[in-house]
């Protein structure tokens, strides 16, 4: 790869042709404020023991790979009955045109997700089958938490730290860990206290008095403001690779790897530049039980509809802004600063780096070790804020159409996830004195099976992604039962966030960042 320094170019494949052409990393801003001394890597503690069943090891079946049986029989069982109730019952009411449109819509997301699910089968397959990766010597990674700096995140932030010293080390052996804070944040004093006492971590204080050119708030202006200091300080090339975590994900030995392996395949003419891995939670870490149930949703996303986008090389439908892995010569040159409405910095930057370097991403089958929301009050303002800021962004007209097109389509069907909501369809019913849901048309009970069986094998898949990565791996019966039966109020709650966020976007007002309490 080409040097280190802050002027290093970068190849990238030019969409209209097959001809390679270099993209200079823009001018740096100038830094607010002096460069504190860079800590050095120094002796690390031994590794503690992997926990019993939470790392496969190399030559094991991939802990993130998704089944499909559970999608098959779902599928068979819910178009085997709704073909009999469609033969036995031929009245059509106005609630039946409804559900056609609303249980129809989600179709795309769905086939898009199964093919991302066999995607990840294939890929993890392949893995599986690889012996461990080497220790990545030449290239440096820095690890870039950024974090709110509260009282009640501290606890979170602590343990994720010490997992990135822990287990990153055993792969890379240039490695740090900045951890970004705001200046005057109430834990400032605990967070320089653990920069003290963990090795290869230091703290990067972002001044009050900070603005970037075009006004960004909230986590992007501080993702800028450390990427400028990356620049001014030249870990800007090539060779650096740059992990977002968010302050309550940490990792494990088998993430390291995975890590790893990515960026060693990155080294020749064709190499990626992005990579994004799997959210996943641990039991142990969900404060409430079926909250951590409600979110099981989100690893299924990541090996399904995410594995498809950002693994085919254009992450048109979004990222996550944890286990995002950029190369820093990328970040760079496409920055943080999306202006003051930005809520979805990760979301934006996807679609900032489809723009500029299409085919270039990758999906890669490692874990993240995250954190399920503590109280539904806390679900549905994380889902309120999502909402929010993806509308916001699928409004932008200053991003090509063509790369919103999938993130429009994405947000109508999350818009009209409250209607689609069977509690709001049988009160409709109710109302109008019309509970005959059967479609007006047959030959959409297909679909309608493929988008229930999708729906069950997102909540059925996650449990079992999310149990793998526990202290105790099992999957107990009750989960099982309580994670299909609930899905109606699963589906209430994310609806819920959903509808309070599209008001707030409707309005226009002030935007906000709501950052939840982190659990332990």
């Amino acid at each position: 790869m080409p040097g280190t320094g802050p002027t290093s170019s970068l190849t990238t494949a030019d969409p209209e042709s097959t001809t390679v052409t270099a993209h200079a990393v823009r001018p740096a801003p100038p830094v607010p404020a002096e460069l504190p001394a860079q800590r050095l890597p120094v002796q690390l503690p031994a590794p503690a023991p992997a926990r019993p069943g939470t790392d496969p090891g190399p030559g094991r079946p991939s802990p993130v790979r998704p089944g499909i049986a559970a999608f098959l029989v779902v599928l068979t069982g819910s178009l085997g009955f709704s073909t009999w109730a469609w033969q036995q019952h031929q009245s059509l009411g106005v609630l039946g045109w409804v559900t056609t449109v609303l249980w129809t819509a989600p179709i795309l997301t769905s086939l898009l997700g199964l093919a991302g699910a066999l995607r990840t089968r294939r890929t993890t397959r392949r893995a599986a089958d690889e012996p461990a990766p080497p220790l990545v010597r030449d290239e440096f990674l820095l690890v870039v938490v950024p974090t709110i700096g509260r009282h009640d995140t501290y606890p979170a932030l602590e343990r994720v730290v010490r997992s990135y010293v822990e287990h990153l080390p055993t792969a890379f052996a240039r490695l740090r860990v900045d951890v970004v804070i705001e200046e005057g944040c109430e834990a400032a004093a605990a967070i320089h206290l653990l920069a003290t006492t963990v090795p290869m971590v230091r703290v990067m204080t972002v001044p009050a008095r900070y603005r970037t050119p075009a006004g960004t708030r909230f986590k992007a202006r501080a993702n800028h403001y450390a990427s400028i200091r990356r620049v001014a300080e030249g870990q800007v090339g090539d060779d650096v690779w740059v992990l977002h975590m968010d302050d309550d994900t940490g990792v494990d030995a088998h993430t390291a790897r995975e890590l790893a392996r990515f960026v060693l395949a990155q080294r020749g003419a064709d190499a990626l530049h992005l990579g994004q891995g799997v959210l996943t939670y641990p039991r142990e870490h969900g404060a409430h039980r079926l909250l951590w149930l409600a979110d099981a949703v989100r690893p299924a996303s990541d090996v399904s509809v995410f594995a498809v986008s950002t693994g085919r090389g254009t992450p048109r439908a979004g990222l996550h802004g944890e286990l995002l892995l950029v190369r820093a010569s990328v970040e760079a040159a496409i920055g943080w600063d999306f202006g003051p409405r930005a809520m979805v910095e990760d979301a934006q930057f996807a679609l900032a780096f489809s723009q500029a370097f299409p085919g270039r991403s990758g999906w890669f089958p490692a874990r993240s070790l995250g954190a399920a929301p503590v109280s539904v009050h806390d679900f549905v303002t994380q889902r309120e804020r999502w909402a929010w800021g993806l509308m916001e962004l699928a409004a932008n007209r200053a991003i090509p159409l063509r790369n919103r097109l999938l993130l429009i389509h994405n947000m109508v069907i999350w818009a009209i996830g409250p209607l689609q909501h069977v509690g709001v369809i049988l009160v409709a019913g109710a109302l109008l004195g019309d509970l005959e849901t059967l479609p007006a048309v047959g030959a959409v009970l297909p679909l309608w099976a493929i988008n229930f069986g999708y729906q069950v094998w997102t909540y059925w898949e996650g449990l079992k992604l999310n149990c793998r990565v526990s202290a105790d791996p099992r999957r107990r019966l009750w989960e099982r039962v309580a994670v299909v039966v609930l899905m109606p109020v699963f589906s209430l709650w994310e609806a819920a966030g959903v509808l309070r966020g599209a008001v707030l976007f409707l309005r226009g007002g002030e935007t906000s960042f709501a950052v939840i309490a982190k659990p332990l």
